[in-house]
């Protein structure tokens, strides 16, 4: 193993035993430092005795190829980390990413879908025939009514659901639980579900997942729901680029705002550490009521347009 593969293998497993870090997170980590130390080797550079410049250099060759300063910034953000843990290990003398400034990015709003393109989706997966609808309505019913993360979502356990829960324990981020209510609806579809679930079983055998799959995974994959949804969107008319998991949690947060829900318990329900993160729903609701003011509010209309009414 060379020096580099090595130092990243070792910075990966401090991740996963002192940060309990996800499989996701390891994997875009290794990924974005692969990404930096090839780039290295062409300059006949190496992680270990790279320099502020080099990193610099390295950054300017993603802005030259194009690539968004929020996806930069992430990959600086492995840079970072993984130097400071060079440092703290005393394989380096020096931290070369103090001296770097993070690419300059806007904060996009997430994209949402509204209620009624929510209920479109949910009765497009009522009308589906056998277990494949009634898996398809559980799966939406609970991501909409709970904000999980995909991966959560797939991976739940069936002794979550054990005893018609009005609540769901979850296991996120970090091995960090936290709980999450379900509305009637989703609770109604988990049972009707579940009489259908050992379809998706191969004979004869258990799983501990409440969505089984006959996968290497052993359970449905982030991909195939993902697919599931697109084919859900051409269904109802809704365009398949703009329905995703992770659409559902922002709808889910930001449907509960816009009922008057207060930020702190959203922030719980959905998992984040801090609260700055939920707040860009506040964000997106503002932006909604500028335009609603902007496209009915007589004063925000054209000067022009109000005199050729009157005459």
């Amino acid at each position: 193993m060379d020096p580099d593969s090595g130092s990243i293998e070792r910075f990966l497993e401090m991740l996963i035993a002192e940060r309990g870090a996800s499989g996701n997170t390891i994997d875009a980590y290794k990924r974005d430092l692969r990404d930096f130390a090839g780039s290295l080797a062409k300059r006949k550079q190496s992680l270990g005795n790279a320099s502020s410049d080099d990193i610099r250099a390295y950054l300017e060759l993603l802005d030259k190829a194009g690539m968004a300063p929020r996806t930069a910034a992430r990959r600086l953000s492995a840079i970072r980390q993984f130097y400071r843990f060079l440092y703290g290990e005393g394989d380096r003398s020096d931290d070369p990413s103090t001296a770097i400034d993070s690419p300059r990015q806007g904060r996009p709003l997430p994209k949402i879908l509204s209620e009624t393109e929510v209920d479109l989706l949910l009765a497009a997966a009522r009308n589906r025939d056998g277990a494949d609808g009634l898996r398809l309505t559980c799966l939406l019913e609970i991501l909409y009514a709970s904000g999980l993360r995909v991966s959560e979502l797939v991976a739940l356990p069936l002794a979550a659901v054990a005893r018609d829960p009005r609540v769901l324990i979850v296991r996120g981020k970090g091995g960090k639980e936290r709980m999450v209510p379900l509305t009637d609806a989703a609770r109604d579809a988990i049972v009707a579900y579940k009489d259908v679930r050992s379809s998706y079983l191969p004979e004869g055998t258990t799983s501990t997942y409440l969505f089984p799959s006959r996968g290497s995974e052993g359970h449905l994959t982030r991909r195939r729901m993902g697919q599931l949804l697109k084919e859900l969107a051409i269904a109802c008319g809704l365009r398949p680029a703009a329905v995703s998991p992770h659409v559902l949690r922002h709808a889910f947060a930001t449907h509960l705002l816009d009922h008057g829900a207060d930020l702190r318990s959203v922030q719980q329900m959905l998992g984040h550490v801090d609260i700055s993160t939920t707040q860009i729903y506040t964000h997106v609701l503002t932006e909604r009521l500028k335009a609603l003011v902007a496209e009915h509010h007589p004063l925000a209309k054209p000067l022009q347009a109000k005199v050729s009414n009157k005459s």
